[in-house]
């Protein structure tokens, strides 16, 4: 029976494709200086979080979609009104509304972005 010879490796003689986007240091880090990125971490936003969901019945707020999901990892417990690190904000129950990861990704991002 013939060996098997080892191929040589190529991903050395290939030139990146993918790198970083221009500007986004700037973001980067902005976002490894506001510490109020790391609530999302604690337990009691979890607690939070998982309340929302109950309160909500783990249906989509976003008018015209009322989807259920029984998979909180495809909800999103949204803030309203963006909070900007303002605590009293993050933390109001009254601020925070269910929503299914497409309408958050997908409308409620992209109404945001036309309000700046």
């Amino acid at each position: 029976m013939p060996k098997l010879t080892s191929l040589k490796p190529m991903l050395g003689s290939l030139a990146p494709m993918i790198g970083r986007l221009p500007g986004r240091e700037a973001y980067d880090a902005e976002r490894r200086t506001v510490t109020w990125r790391g609530w999302y971490k604690l337990a009691r936003w979890k607690k939070l979080r998982l309340a929302i969901f109950v309160r909500d019945l783990f249906t989509c707020q976003m008018p015209g979609c009322g989807r259920i999901e029984g998979d909180t990892s495809l909800l999103v417990a949204d803030h309203v009104k963006r909070h900007e690190g303002d605590e009293r904000l993050f933390w109001d129950e009254g601020n925070l509304q269910t929503l299914c990861k497409p309408c958050h990704d997908g409308a409620k991002q992209r109404a945001e972005r036309k309000r700046g």
